[in-house]
Formats: C-alpha cells, sequence, structure tokens
C-alpha cells in the first residue's frame, strides 16, 4: 500500500519539473545556437577556429596575377649620313653639311698669274669638318703660300689624287701615309694660304696621277660634274 504515495509523489515531482523547463506560463525556451567564435577559451585547452574556405576569401591570390607590361617603342636614334655624290663617281661630297645644288662649277675660273682655277671652291663656315671623298691614303701634308694648309689624298689604285686645300686645321692624328676612309674625317674648313678670311671655303681638285705619282703633278679634271652629276 506503501507504493501508491511513491508514485503519486514521482508524478508530482515529473509535473513541476517539466513546469520549470517549458516556462512558468508555459511557453517553450529558445535555446540560440552557439557561434564557435564567441565561445571563450578554456585555461589549458585550445580555442576553437573557424573553419574558412578558400571560397570566403574576396579577391584573387597575388600569386595568380600576371601583369604583362608592354614594352615602350623608343624613337629610332638619328644617323648622320654623309652626302653621296650622285654622279656614280662614288665620291662624297667633301664639305659636311653642303648639299650638290650648293655647288657652283668655278673649275674654269681667272686665277692671278694667268692661271685657271681647276678646282671648286665650296663655301661653307669655318670649322666645319672636311671629309674625305674616297678610301685612300695621305700621300702628302703640306703648307704651302697659296693653298695654306693641305692635304693630298691618292686612292687604293694610284690613279687619282684628291686636293684638299685653305684648311683650317688637320683632324687629330692625320699623317702621311695614314689610310683613311671614305667619309672620315680629315680637317675643317679655313682660310689659310691666300683664302680671303672673310669668304672661308674648301679649295678641292681631282687630278689623273701621271706614271711617277708625284704629288703635285697630274692632270687636273672638273670636280664639279663628279659632285652634282651635271
Amino acid at each position: 500500500m506503501r507504493v501508491m504515495p511513491l508514485i503519486a509523489v514521482g508524478l508530482v515531482v515529473g509535473i513541476g519539473a517539466g513546469w520549470w523547463l517549458f516556462g512558468q506560463h508555459g511557453q517553450a525556451v529558445d535555446i540560440a545556437p552557439v557561434d564557435p567564435a564567441s565561445v571563450i577559451a578554456v585555461p589549458g585547452e585550445p580555442a576553437p577556429s573557424p573553419s574558412v574556405t578558400p571560397e570566403a576569401v574576396s579577391g584573387p591570390s597575388p600569386s595568380s596575377l600576371q601583369v604583362t607590361a608592354a614594352a615602350p617603342t623608343l624613337p629610332a636614334a638619328p644617323v648622320a649620313t654623309p652626302v653621296v655624290a650622285p654622279a656614280g663617281s662614288g665620291l662624297l661630297l667633301p664639305v659636311q653639311g653642303i648639299a650638290a645644288s650648293q655647288l657652283q662649277d668655278t673649275f674654269t675660273d681667272a686665277r692671278s698669274e694667268g692661271r685657271v682655277h681647276d678646282a671648286i671652291d665650296i663655301m661653307a663656315a669655318e670649322g666645319t669638318p672636311v671629309l674625305a671623298v674616297a678610301d685612300g691614303h695621305v700621300e702628302k701634308l703640306f703648307d704651302s703660300d697659296k693653298g695654306g694648309l693641305t692635304m693630298y689624298q691618292f686612292d687604293p689604285d694610284g690613279v687619282h689624287c684628291y686636293y684638299y686645300a685653305h684648311l683650317q686645321r688637320y683632324a687629330d692624328g692625320l699623317a702621311e701615309k695614314k689610310q683613311i676612309k671614305r667619309g672620315e674625317v680629315i680637317g675643317y674648313v679655313g682660310s689659310t694660304g691666300n683664302a680671303n678670311p672673310e669668304a672661308p671655303h674648301l679649295h678641292f681638285e681631282v687630278h689623273v696621277l701621271g706614271p711617277e705619282k708625284q704629288w703635285w703633278k697630274g692632270e687636273s679634271i672638273n670636280p664639279y660634274p663628279l659632285l652634282t652629276g651635271r
């Protein structure tokens, strides 16, 4: 008979516990899910870390970027080209910066003492570079009363002699028997000798050498058509 009172007591206790769990007003108690990031670490135990996936990272990985920089296009450096005589002679115009159209035919002009010029005068500013008209070698450097500082050049075959006169000075290192190349600077325009200081110019001659190959002697030919094609 004592069993029945014990059962009754157990029922009362169970009902009371249920009522306390579901709230005093009969409403269910909401239990929010726990955010792992908000869990306070217990001393001695590692704190849980949230799992981060690669998709959660904003933007591509720096290592995956490929930057291709286009190389800038640089303008070609200007190249100074000597003026070539258009007559097929192979001769260069011997004064830098002078065009064939600027030349004047003074080959037959009269000179003092009944002489004929036998050359052309190429007018240019004092100090303008004088260029070798062809390959060859320096046969003679000579300072004369009329021609001033002069240079005689033989071509490689020893057929022609090119004569440059009234030079202001020679190019550095110029010497007799030195091999020179077409277009090489051999001196500078001046007014030495009997030239007018107010009209500096290059006196240029072409000779056909005789069998003796004498630098001061030869048959003069007109340089004007050789340099202009006229």
